[in-house]
């Protein structure tokens, strides 16, 4: 019997996405080959409990396998942090009778999740009918929604501010999914668009109970979704640092003013080293932090109050600033470590800087710290929303 970790399975993924990593920055597209090798890992199911199939991991433990597979690949990496924040999205927006099936299915099937849940994007509309909706409309920022079994969709009450939350399969009759998505990083993450061309939408396919954002419960699917781009950002973080301290050890040349054998003994450098290892130690113990508090909140149940909820999202946004602010920083100085030589195009070690950037300006980090400034002067807990 296979006794191996998660953790010693995505090692083994991630030894092999690294090989084509580079290459499938330059191509773009769907990292299909990739997808496939997680389908037949398991580890799609990693979060789900035991009962239904799954491997029954915590987050702490869903969040190391991010960690690790953004360290060689932050597309891949984000597609499979998505894949398990769309499920924790059925279990806490919807009800047993919605969730369990979706639970079981995805362990048995093999079923891969795509998001279409961008609520800033309100051009898709729901229309209601006797027992149904419509969903019409265009739908961005579809990360995942290549190449999967199940969608999470959102759409706009007809002439009202309320949010509509769905499951649905991703071959539903008016659904289509456009391979639109050649932005400079995160090229492999199947962010396209997705057309809704009144698509049918049964009342038992919607999440509303308890639904979007109504229970200190419910309102941990954000803290979620920022905890996964967090974790993303650390792998990237991580994963640059690995190949500068490669590339220094075996390629990089010492600068002759240095007056040293090797560039590892030039004091520049180790000096830009000590502060790589601060940044980096520093990332983790945040981002675990918060994971760990994550795993307790969730452990309350519906009992979760608005308290904890909320100091968890103060800690989860302490992680993200962090994480955001370290790592821009070291993609970027890892190149004073490495010299002009490794800003060769074949090497591609810039898409770790291209691949940061671009995640994270998912939601803009001046009102991440103007909330935690809140917090940190007035006590005032952020309030709930899809971004906090």
């Amino acid at each position: 019997m296979n006794s191996d970790s998660p953790l010693d399975i995505a090692r083994r993924l991630a030894a092999e996405f690294a090989v084509t990593a580079a290459e499938r920055d330059r191509l773009g597209g769907t990292p299909k080959n990739e997808r496939d090798a997680l389908r037949r890992s398991g580890l799609l199911a990693m979060s789900i409990p035991g009962a239904y199939g799954g491997l029954g991991a915590s987050w702490r433990e869903t969040l190391a396998v991010v960690r690790q597979l953004a360290q060689v690949d932050g597309s891949v990496a984000h597609l499979f942090g998505f894949q398990h924040l769309m499920l924790a999205t059925v279990r806490l927006f919807g009800s047993p009778a919605q969730w369990e099936p979706c639970f079981e299915n995805t362990a048995r099937r093999r079923w891969f999740w795509g998001n279409a849940l961008n609520p800033l994007d309100r051009r898709t509309v729901s229309r209601p009918f006797d027992g149904w909706r419509e969903f019409s409309g265009r739908k961005s920022f579809c990360s995942g929604a290549i190449d999967s079994e199940m969608l999470i969709a959102s759409a706009y009450q007809e002439g009202e501010p309320r949010i509509v939350v769905a499951a649905l399969p991703t071959a539903r009759t008016g659904i289509s999914v456009v391979q639109d998505w050649d932005n400079i990083g995160q090229r492999q993450t199947d962010s396209g668009s997705v057309n809704f061309e009144r698509v049918r939408v049964d009342e038992s396919e919607i999440l509303s109970s308890p639904g979007p954002l109504s229970t200190p419960r419910s309102c941990l699917r954000p803290l979620i979704a920022q905890l996964v781009l967090t974790n993303i950002y650390v792998g990237i973080t991580e994963g640059a640092y690995a190949d500068a301290k490669h590339y220094t050890l075996h390629e990089a040349r010492p600068w002759p003013g240095a007056h040293v054998a090797t560039t590892s003994e030039d004091p520049y450098v180790l000096t830009h080293y000590g502060d790589f290892w601060v940044g980096v130690e520093t990332l983790r113990v945040l981002a675990d932090r918060a994971a760990d508090l994550l795993d307790a909140a969730l452990a309350e149940g519906e009992t979760l109050g608005e308290q904890q909820r909320g100091e968890l999202g103060v800690a989860i946004s302490v992680a993200k600033v962090a994480a955001t602010r370290t790592g821009l920083d070291l993609c970027s100085r890892m190149f004073e470590v490495t010299g002009a030589r490794s800003t060769h195009a074949g090497l591609r070690l810039d898409r770790h800087w291209r691949n940061l950037r671009t995640h994270t300006l998912h939601d803009p980090l001046d009102y991440k710290v103007r909330e935690l400034g809140e917090w940190a002067l007035d006590d005032r807990l952020p309030t709930p929303s899809f971004y906090s």
